[in-house]
Parts: C-alpha cells; sequence; structure tokens
C-alpha cells in the first residue's frame, strides 16, 4: 500500500554503535522505519532524498517504508514483457481489427525499444514476424514456436528495455519518432501513426496503473503527431448521374461483376459501409411494390400481389445488425478470417433502420431474381459462398472506372474507392436538405462526426457569396 502520512525525524547518533552510528528515522502511515550510517554525511544525504520525495508529494510505500519511485527504479520489468500483459489484458473485450492494430504497434514499439548493440539480434524482419504471429498473439502462446522464432524472442527477452526506462524524454521521443515510420523508411500515413500513438500511449497508462511508471511519460514530451485530416476530400464524391454510370460500367463487366451491382447500390442509396452491405441478408429488407395495372400492393416485391408484371417499386426499409468484416485468422477466437460482430460503434444487439429508395428496392429485387442468395440469406458471396471478399469488389470497381469514366476523372481521385460511394451518398443527402441529425442516423455516425467529416462536402451558397463579392468589387 501507499501513504501520504509521512514523518521524518532528525538525525541521531547512537553512543552504543561504532561501525554505523548515525540514524535516520522516519514513520509511513505511523509504521517506523530507520536506516544505519558510518558517516553523518551519508545519513544527511539519505534524509534529505526522504524529505524532498515527501515535499513532492510522493506517496511512500507501507511496506518498505521507501518512496514509490525508489521502489519502480528498482523493478526491471521489461517493455517486451509488459507488452504481453497488456495484450493478454485488453484481447478478451477487443474486437478482432482492433487486436491486430495493438499488436502492429506494440512489434514496432518492442523492436524500438531494445538494445539494438547486443550480440545476436536477428534480422528485423525475423523479428518482426516472430513478435506479430508468436510473441504478442496470445492465441498462439501454447503453440510450439518455429526455431527460427524462438530464438528471435529469446533474444529479445534478454535485450527488451526495462519500461523505467521511459522515464526519459529521449526514449520516449525515439519511440514517437519511429512510429511515424513504415518498414521501408518512407513516411507513415498521420492516420496509421495516430492510431499507433494511441496504443502506446494507451499501454505506457496500463504500465501506470500498475505502478511501473509515476506517471504517463508522455505527456512530458513536446512532440506534434502528423496532422490527420478529419473532413474528407470533396473531389472523391461523385454525382448521381456518375455513380449510375459507375453502375452501368459494374453491369457491362460480365456476369460475375454483374452480382455486385446491387452491392456497390447498398453502398450509395443506403449509405452503408461495405462490410455492412457485404452482410446484408434477404430478411434484413422490407422491399415493397406496387402494380401499376390494377393498383395492388405488396410489402415484398418479390412475391407479387396480383398476377400482372408491371411493378414500380416504392421506398423500402433495410434493418443492419451485423457485419463479418475481415481481420484475419490470427486475430479471431474461432480461427476464421471473418469475425461475426455488430454494428461499428454501437452495442452488440442494437440495430440500425434505414429507408431505402425506389432504386435500391429494384436492384435488390433484381439481384434476388437472378442470382438468388446465399445458403444463409446473404445477397452477396465469394465464389464458393464464403462472405464477400475486399478484393473481390475492389477489382471490379477499378474495372468499371475504368469503363465509366474519362481517363481525367479515372486519374483523379473521384470515386476511387468503394467506399466513397457512402461520402457520396452523405453528401447528396445533406446537399438535399435532410437534417443531419437524420443524416447521421442513417450513417451510424454521431452527428458532431458528421458534420465534421462532410464539412467540405456541403454546399454553403459559394456561388452567391462569390456574387456578392463581386458586386461589392466593383
Amino acid at each position: 500500500m501507499k501513504s501520504y502520512e509521512i514523518k521524518i525525524w532528525e538525525i541521531t547518533a547512537r553512543k552504543d554503535r561504532k561501525s554505523r552510528p548515525w540514524r535516520v528515522r522516519w514513520a509511513v502511515a505511523g509504521e517506523r522505519f530507520e536506516e544505519l550510517f558510518r558517516t553523518k554525511a551519508l545519513a544527511d544525504s539519505f534524509r534529505s532524498e526522504l524529505v524532498k520525495a515527501a515535499n513532492a508529494g510522493e506517496p511512500f510505500d507501507t511496506t518498505t517504508g521507501r518512496p514509490a519511485s525508489e521502489a519502480r527504479a528498482r523493478n526491471t520489468t521489461t517493455w517486451y514483457a509488459h507488452s504481453r500483459t497488456y495484450v493478454q489484458m485488453k484481447w478478451p473485450r477487443a474486437a478482432a481489427k482492433s487486436r491486430r492494430g495493438i499488436v502492429e504497434a506494440l512489434t514496432q514499439v518492442s523492436m524500438t525499444l531494445s538494445r539494438a548493440g547486443k550480440r545476436g539480434r536477428p534480422e528485423d524482419e525475423v523479428l518482426r514476424r516472430a513478435l506479430y504471429i508468436y510473441g504478442l498473439n496470445p492465441r498462439r502462446w501454447s503453440e510450439e514456436v518455429p526455431a527460427e522464432y524462438a530464438a528471435a524472442l529469446a533474444w529479445l527477452d534478454g535485450a527488451s528495455l526495462p519500461v523505467v526506462d521511459l522515464d526519459s524524454a529521449a526514449t520516449v521521443r525515439r519511440v514517437l519518432d519511429g512510429l511515424c515510420l513504415r518498414q521501408d523508411g518512407k513516411p507513415a500515413a498521420a492516420a496509421t501513426v495516430a492510431r499507433k500513438r494511441a496504443v502506446f500511449y494507451n499501454a505506457v497508462g496500463y504500465a501506470v496503473e500498475l505502478e511501473l511508471l509515476g506517471a504517463n511519460p508522455i505527456d512530458r514530451v513536446q512532440w506534434t503527431a502528423p496532422e490527420v485530416a478529419q473532413a474528407i476530400d470533396r473531389r472523391v464524391v461523385a454525382n448521381p448521374v456518375q455513380v449510375a454510370a459507375l453502375l452501368d460500367g459494374v453491369r457491362s463487366l460480365g456476369k460475375r461483376a454483374e452480382r455486385v451491382v446491387a452491392f456497390f447500390g447498398c453502398l450509395y442509396y443506403a449509405g452503408m459501409r461495405p462490410s455492412e452491405a457485404a452482410d446484408l441478408r434477404l430478411g434484413d429488407c422490407v422491399l415493397p411494390g406496387k402494380c401499376l395495372d390494377c393498383g395492388a400492393t405488396t410489402d415484398n416485391a418479390l412475391t407479387p400481389a396480383c398476377a400482372h408484371d408491371k411493378i414500380e417499386h416504392q421506398w423500402g426499409k433495410v434493418t443492419l445488425a451485423e457485419t463479418a468484416p475481415l481481420a484475419g485468422s490470427h486475430w479471431t477466437d474461432d480461427g476464421r478470417p471473418y469475425e461475426r460482430r455488430g454494428l461499428k460503434h454501437r452495442a452488440r444487439k442494437e440495430t440500425r433502420s434505414v429507408p431505402i429508395p425506389p432504386r435500391l428496392v429494384q436492384l435488390l429485387c433484381e439481384h434476388v431474381k437472378k442470382h438468388g442468395t446465399m445458403p444463409d440469406g446473404r445477397y452477396f458471396g465469394g465464389l464458393h459462398g464464403g462472405p464477400l471478399a475486399s478484393s473481390i469488389y475492389d477489382r471490379w470497381w477499378k474495372l468499371a472506372r475504368e469503363k465509366a469514366l474519362t481517363p481525367a476523372q479515372v486519374a483523379s481521385p473521384l470515386a476511387r474507392r468503394p467506399y466513397d460511394l457512402r461520402h457520396a451518398a452523405a453528401s447528396l443527402w445533406l446537399n438535399a436538405g435532410v437534417p443531419p441529425t437524420e443524416v447521421a442516423r442513417r450513417l451510424g455516425h454521431g452527428v458532431a462526426v458528421l458534420l465534421r467529416v462532410y464539412a467540405n462536402c456541403i454546399d454553403g451558397g459559394e456561388d452567391g457569396a462569390n456574387d456578392r463579392i463581386g458586386g461589392a468589387l466593383g
């Protein structure tokens, strides 16, 4: 235990002791301690350290009687050992992709916080893979480690710096500067640096919680991370005509590409995330229609309410409940590459209901009629019925851009990624006058995040402002 109740007495001399007659006495939470010294100067130096710690408001250990900082300085816990403890603490409640991000960051930090000059250092790539696959992955701690990686981890056991070395600002700065570089030595993306710094900061904070450090030393370092762009680039946003041309471009690529036309439609017309659209199921959708001949209506345009076949699709609705993002088999609990989980930034069982326009209702109905669904009800899947992989739809999207856009547009950021269709949806809704609260709800954002991310996409009446300025200029 720790206590701030400290009392320190003056130095006294014990006449019954010849070898170490000078005595320093103090008490912590009523428990008395003493140390004996050969000279008064040594006793005075020791007492001064106690007084300095007490005056600085530092707690004392009730067992040893010493300042907490002294106990921390004696702690030999290495950064690598602490990283394993931290990962083990975070693992059970972290999503698979978060686990991967934590291990990526700590792998880089652990390599930096090692004695580079220690004999026998393995190649960087070997050490990196040893940490990433085995050393910092609790799922694999019980497995037999290949000899090359086992040797690398054994080297790190002896070469990892103590956690207390982070009390040095120079050491902290060296780690932070290292996070700004990729493996090839080129600058890392600002968002990557911010993510890895957050993991490092949290891991150091856990060291404070475990009393390995007195305070988070990162707070003392005057270091500025690369600026992360908060708002999206307006140039990525496609207009409705361009999106329609892109969907036609996908359709023109053949039967396999046809299977993802409605997938891309979900991103644009419903503002879904790709992982949400990839897990969309027939039972999640209400697809209403109305017969143009007799006026009969149905909540499911796939099963007409009359004998006619001229169906006008109506506004429908999708209820999003789960996603299955690709994380990698190293990071999921069951060893599968995809992790079933709830919606992003939402409680596990929370759902999100999104109205969808007739055009998307039509696309989904056409998809079911031509391609059916997966055995589990999913609209979209891989070649063998598994989850729809990003590598598949990214390839079709790249080819569709080349078909539907001009060479100048292909070279531009316009709709460069499928995710940009979601950005286009948000921009369309905001500029159509839909209240930000409703746009945020449909996208699964908070309002503050929505306005920050899409600030550049809101038409602020620039032309009118220019006219007024031009008039003032004469």
